[in-house]
C-alpha cells in the first residue's frame, strides 16, 4: 500500500493505493464516531456492499442504496440520503461513506458538507475516474438540468480508500473513461507522464496492476499538490478542468445520459487541442498526438452527432469558471503546460465546432 497526503493543514488527509483496502482495519480505524451512513449505487451495491458492510459490523450503520447513472445526480436524489439521515435520527457526528464511482461520491460529499451544516464523510470510490480524479479534492454536488454541478460546496473527505481489487469488475468503457482523466494530467502539467502513459496504455486498458497503481498514484499526486496550493479553485486548480468546459456542455446537451464523463472530457481534451492548435500554440503534431491518444483509449473525439456550435455556446455561457460573462477555458501552451484563456477566442471557436460538429 502507498499513501500520499492532501495537505491542508489541520484538514490533511490520506490517499491509500492499494488491494484489499475495503476489507482491511485501516478502513474502520478512519472512522471517528459511532454512526455510519453507508451511501451506494445499484451496481456497486450488487458487487461490494456486502464485504464492506461486514468490516463495519462495529457501528451504528444505515444504508441509501441509490439508483446509477449520471442523470440521477440531482436533488431529489440528494433528498434520499437526508432522510435516511433525518429517519435513523443521525446526529452531526455521523460519518458517510461513499462506496462508488464520481456520482455517488459527488452526492454524497454534498450531503456531508450540507447534514447539520457539516458532517465527516470518507471516499471508496469504485472506478478509474473516481479514484485518480474525483474523489480527492473536495469539490462535491449535484447537477441541474441548466448545468453541470451547478449546486454544490467545498468539502473534504476525511481519507481516500482507492482499493486497486475493486477496478477487476469495471466495464471496459468505464475503464476508458477512467484513462481520459488520467491523460489530462499528462497533458495539463507532465509530459513525461503522458508519455509514460502513452508506452502503458494497452497495459492500463487491460487493468494490468503495476501500470494501474502507477496511474493512480501519480494521478493523485498531481491533483493532490495542486488542490494543497488552491483549495477553493481561486487560480491554478482550474488548470484541473482541461477539456471539462467542452465536456460538460455534451452532457448536459445529452441530458447527462448516454455519454460518460470521461468521454465527454476525452472529446474536450481534443477540442481544447484543436483550439490551442489554430491559436497557434500547439503544433500540428501535438494536436494529433492529443487526439490519437484519446483515440487509443477508445474516447469519442468528436462531438455527439446533432450537436451545434450554438449548442456548444449556450451551455458553455453558464459555466462556472466564466468571469462578468467572459467565456474562460483552459487551453495548452504546449503538451504538458496548460493555462487559462480569459478571453476565449469566440472565431477561432467557431472555427474549431463548425470543423468537428457533424
Amino acid at each position: 500500500m502507498k499513501t500520499l497526503n492532501v495537505d491542508l493543514g489541520e484538514r490533511t488527509y490520506p490517499i491509500h493505493i492499494g488491494h484489499g483496502l475495503i476489507d482491511s482495519t485501516l478502513l474502520r480505524s478512519a472512522i471517528k464516531g459511532r454512526q455510519l451512513l453507508l451511501v451506494t449505487n445499484e451496481t456497486v451495491a450488487a458487487l461490494y456492499l456486502d464485504r464492506v458492510l461486514s468490516n463495519l459490523t462495529m457501528f451504528e450503520v444505515a444504508t441509501v442504496i441509490l439508483p446509477d447513472g449520471e442523470d440521477h445526480k440531482n436533488i431529489e436524489t440528494l433528498d434520499m440520503i437526508f432522510s435516511e439521515a433525518l429517519t435513523q435520527r443521525f446526529s452531526r457526528n455521523v460519518t458517510m461513506v461513499a462506496l462508488g464511482g464520481g456520482v455517488v461520491g459527488d452526492i454524497v460529499g454534498f450531503a456531508a458538507a450540507t447534514y447539520q451544516r457539516g458532517t465527516d464523510f470518507l471516499q471508496i470510490p469504485t472506478t478509474l475516474l473516481s479514484q485518480v480524479d474525483s474523489s480527492v479534492g473536495g469539490k462535491t454536488g449535484v447537477n441541474h438540468r441548466l448545468g453541470k454541478n451547478m449546486i454544490g460546496a467545498f468539502h473534504q473527505p476525511i481519507a481516500v480508500f482507492n482499493d486497486i481489487d475493486v477496478l477487476e469488475t469495471l466495464p471496459a468503457r468505464e475503464m476508458s473513461a477512467g484513462i481520459a482523466e488520467v491523460i489530462k494530467y499528462g497533458l495539463l502539467g507532465d509530459v513525461a507522464f503522458l508519455s509514460w502513459i502513452e508506452d502503458h496504455l494497452d497495459e492500463l486498458m487491460g487493468k494490468e496492476c503495476s501500470a494501474l497503481s502507477k496511474a493512480i498514484e501519480h494521478s493523485c499526486k498531481i491533483k493532490a499538490e495542486i488542490v494543497a496550493r488552491d483549495e477553493r479553485e481561486s487560480g491554478v486548480r482550474a488548470l484541473l478542468n482541461l477539456g471539462h468546459t467542452f465536456g460538460h456542455a455534451i452532457e448536459a446537451h445529452l441530458g447527462y445520459r448516454g455519454c460518460l464523463h470521461g468521454e465527454a472530457v476525452g472529446t474536450g481534451m481534443v477540442l481544447a487541442a484543436r483550439v490551442s492548435g489554430i491559436m497557434g500554440l500547439l503544433s500540428e503534431s501535438d494536436v494529433t498526438r492529443t487526439v490519437s491518444i484519446c483515440q487509443r483509449a477508445n474516447l469519442p473525439v468528436r462531438p455527439p452527432k446533432g450537436m451545434t456550435p450554438n449548442d456548444f455556446l449556450e451551455h458553455m455561457a453558464v459555466d462556472k469558471k466564466n468571469i462578468d460573462g467572459r467565456l474562460r477555458l483552459v487551453l495548452m501552451r504546449s503538451l504538458g503546460e496548460a493555462y487559462i484563456e480569459d478571453q476565449a477566442p469566440m472565431a477561432i471557436l467557431d472555427d474549431v465546432f463548425q470543423a468537428c460538429c457533424h
